[in-house]
């Protein structure tokens, strides 16, 4: 489980027949040795959203349904902000 925010979204014309209709998102993982990656969009997030993130496959196995996906990382929720509270 990886907090994360997001700064895009993915496009593709082919693509593995579990994802038809799947929103996929770019996100950049924050902490230390954070990095970019894709995954399933699960909530509704959008560009510059906060979010958590998990590698669940029983999870992505469940919401597309199948076994086969090659989703390896999806959303579980979006981080409000909370008024008031200072960047630490």
């Amino acid at each position: 489980m990886f907090k994360c925010k997001v700064i895009g979204s993915v496009t593709s014309t082919v693509k593995h027949v579990s994802l038809d209709g799947v929103k996929l998102l770019v996100v950049r993982v924050e902490g230390e040795g954070g990095g970019v990656c894709i995954v399933m969009d699960s909530v509704g997030a959008g560009v510059g959203d906060e979010i958590i993130i998990v590698n669940d496959g029983k999870l992505i196995s469940e919401i597309l349904q199948t076994r086969t996906s090659p989703i390896v990382w999806c959303t579980l929720g979006i981080i409000d902000p909370v008024a008031g509270a200072s960047e630490a």
